[in-house]
């Protein structure tokens, strides 16, 4: 739809006071080709037949140089934003006001400035409408405005005459947006310092014109609705004219009607009647509500991903209620989510109860298997290769199997995981796991067998959840060797309940920019090793996220942990807690802080604590993040702060389409023997 204002006059002829304020126009804007050999068109008056006198003080030669204007005039099309031609029917009544005015540029300055082939650059600046110029108007004026595109540029007097010609016309039309009606525009160039000109647009705004009547016809048809309708147009007689406000107030009112049972209904286009002796306007807008609906039964044009029970249980409505059309917009985000669609189309279908509207849901699938395959070395974890392979409906609905296979240097894994998500409830996620795996770090050597089942409440980029839980049992075998046990191995047999919650209160899931997250994790575990002993894993993870400028966001982390009941010994190593690497603390190998036996190989510990904070600083699509990490290890159930290991550096930032990508390279301040100088991360996402 094409949002300006359009100006039907109903008078007829043009007085002769007005055409002859026309002549000033015609002078700036004659075409270059004509100018060289056709004398510009006299302007006659009614009444006698001669021409006009020469225009005083144009000062400027005709615009017949051989070189064209550097800047391009914006084509119609580009205007189509701004409410003042095509938008609310605007109908004249009674006089015509008289139209703006632009005086010709009165240029007599001294010296090189009086040549007309000359080039300057020039400044622009507009006066009068310091109170009428909001943002939407400043940005509209700054984006079609002809002279704000030349203005680093050099320009001789005829070009930018030209651009003040075109300038004069926009202004007018972004005063009548606003309701300013006979706007006076007088534009004036002046010397503003060697070699550069100053442009002033002086304004005189002229009378604001105001509605005398609100008429939404038809709109009686909601019944005892209406006045919730009503109340959603925010117009009023004794408001001004304005295109933007109405064309808001048509937007809000279509908004309102699709979001209280209305999804048929039709706003028509706004008319308004001015009336220039009165220096008002009659707005009418003609309503069709259609009738009243609720939702009923969820159709599919194919069921072979999912049926219709299931994508009514992703649905947040329910038959019965009242029909949304934000709630149709959110089932259709929650349907692509699934990812198993490429795409998919929600039609309204009258049920022909006269009570509900049907939702006919049909979607295009998408490839739902998918191979993936990686190759990495990492400083201390040496080669890693790693492949998958899914399928992400192999048992519908949202039934998907994932086989995963490890091999590197320190670690050979076979896993196989069943997900189903959206299960019995929306954003509910069911998952089981079984993995072999042998592991060799620096703390510990352990060959694993582990069975796990869980069932959560997920976030997503999609949509970002505020709270999110999850409730789960493992079984774990492990065969195992570290300082404790002399080089000896050990079998432990865990069962653990894992719980977490999470808060997360920022406003964007991977590129969080201002807010917080707080989550909780406590895992009641039971091991047997020599004996059946108990203990529970627990551990608080906080983060902050403060914006500090247009450009930079300041951020910052604290995770601390600790490990009630039993001994550290008696724990098994892949148990209990470790820090350093790229999610812990930058700078130092993966899992390397904390205390060391005699072959200089962590230990592990019962309790953590780690800091980290860092100043994220944008440029466009990168950025660069200094950083400071902390954080250390204690084999008591209280972490030692005074033993806290440091790292810093500085990371690179690519901000991409579906996140940022991050690259930092850190190095420990005060290291431990065997420490490298120098670890380099990259990886999806900020650090935290």
């Amino acid at each position: 739809m094409n949002t300006g204002l359009r100006n039907n006059c109903r008078t007829s002829g043009t007085p002769q006071a007005a055409r002859l304020l026309l002549v000033p126009l015609l002078l700036l804007s004659w075409p270059e080709a004509q100018a060289q050999s056709v004398a510009p068109p006299a302007v006659v008056a009614d009444d006698q037949q001669m021409p006009l006198d020469p225009m005083p003080d144009i000062g400027v030669a005709w615009p017949d140089l051989d070189q064209p204007d550097s800047v391009d005039p914006f084509p119609a099309d580009d205007m189509a934003d701004i409410p003042a031609d095509d938008g609310p029917a605007v109908a004249d009544e009674g006089a015509t006001p008289v139209e703006a005015q632009a005086a010709s540029a009165a240029i007599s300055p001294p010296g090189d400035f009086a040549d007309p082939i000359k080039e300057s650059r020039y400044t622009l600046q507009l006066k009068g409408v310091e109170q009428i110029a909001d943002a939407q108007f400043d940005a509209r004026f700054r984006d079609l405005s002809v002279l704000r595109q030349g203005e680093d540029k050099s320009a001789n007097l005829a070009q930018i005459n030209r651009r003040i010609a075109e300038d004069t016309a926009l202004l007018d039309r972004l005063l009548r947006a606003k309701g300013y009606y006979a706007a006076r525009i007088r534009s004036s160039v002046a010397p503003a310092g060697e070699d550069r000109l100053s442009v002033t647009f002086q304004i005189v705004p002229g009378t604001l014109y105001l509605l005398s009547s609100v008429d939404l016809e038809g709109l009686s048809a909601a019944g005892e609705r209406e006045a919730k309708l009503r109340a959603a147009f925010p117009l009023k007689p004794g408001d001004a004219v304005d295109a933007d406000a109405i064309l808001s107030g048509q937007a809000d009112l279509a908004v309102a009607l699709a979001e209280n049972g209305f999804p048929f209904a039709k706003v028509g286009e706004p008319q308004v009647h001015i009336d220039h002796e009165e220096r008002k306007g009659d707005l009418d807008i003609v309503v069709t509500p259609g009738a009243y609906r609720t939702f009923g039964s969820i159709l599919l044009a194919n069921d072979k991903l999912f049926s219709a029970d299931h994508v009514q249980r992703i649905a947040r409505f329910q038959p019965g209620d009242t029909y949304m059309a934000s709630d149709v917009e959110d089932l259709r985000s929650a349907i692509i989510a699934t990812g198993l669609v490429s795409s998919v189309s929600l039609t309204r279908k009258d049920a022909g109860d006269g009570e509900h509207v049907d939702l006919l849901v049909d979607v295009r699938p998408a490839p739902l298997r998918t191979i993936a395959g990686q190759l990495g070395y990492g400083t201390g974890e040496g080669y890693r290769a790693e492949v998958s392979w899914q399928h992400r409906n192999l048992f519908p609905p949202e039934g998907a199997v994932t086989f995963r296979g490890v091999l590197g240097t320190q670690e050979q894994t076979a896993s196989a995981t069943y997900r189903r998500n959206n299960f019995r409830r929306r954003d509910h996620v069911l998952t089981g796991l079984v993995s072999v795996s042998n592991i060799k770090r620096d703390a510990y050597d352990a060959r694993t067998i582990t069975l796990s089942g869980a069932i959560e409440r997920q976030t997503n980029i999609l949509f970002q959840k505020k709270w999110v839980w999850r409730v789960g049992a493992e079984f774990i075998a492990s065969d195992e060797k570290d300082a404790f046990s002399g080089g000896n191995r050990r079998t432990f047999l865990i069962g653990a309940v894992p719980l977490s919650l999470t808060h997360d209160g920022s406003d964007d899931l991977l590129d969080p920019t201002r807010g917080f997250r707080l989550g909780g994790r406590l895992s009641p575990e039971l091991s047997f090793q020599n004996g059946t002993f108990g203990y529970a894993r627990v551990q608080l993870d906080g983060s902050v996220y403060q914006p500090m400028g247009d450009r930079v966001v300041l951020a910052a982390r604290a995770r601390f942990g600790t490990i009630l009941g039993s001994t550290v010994d008696r724990i098994a190593p892949s148990r209990r807690f470790y820090a350093g690497g790229g999610a812990s603390v930058r700078g130092y190998g993966y899992q390397a802080i904390g205390p060391r036996d005699s072959g200089n190989d962590p230990i592990g510990g019962k309790s953590l604590a780690e800091f980290s904070l860092e100043s994220r600083i944008r440029f466009g699509n990168f950025g660069v993040v200094p950083f400071v990490d902390a954080g250390n290890i204690s084999t008591s159930f209280v972490p030692h702060f005074r033993d806290l290991r440091i790292g810093a550096g500085l990371g690179l930032r690519y901000y991409s389409s579906f996140g940022p990508i991050r690259v930092d390279v850190g190095t420990p301040l005060n290291p431990q023997e065997g420490d490298p100088k120098v670890a380099v991360y990259v990886s999806l996402g900020q650090a935290f």
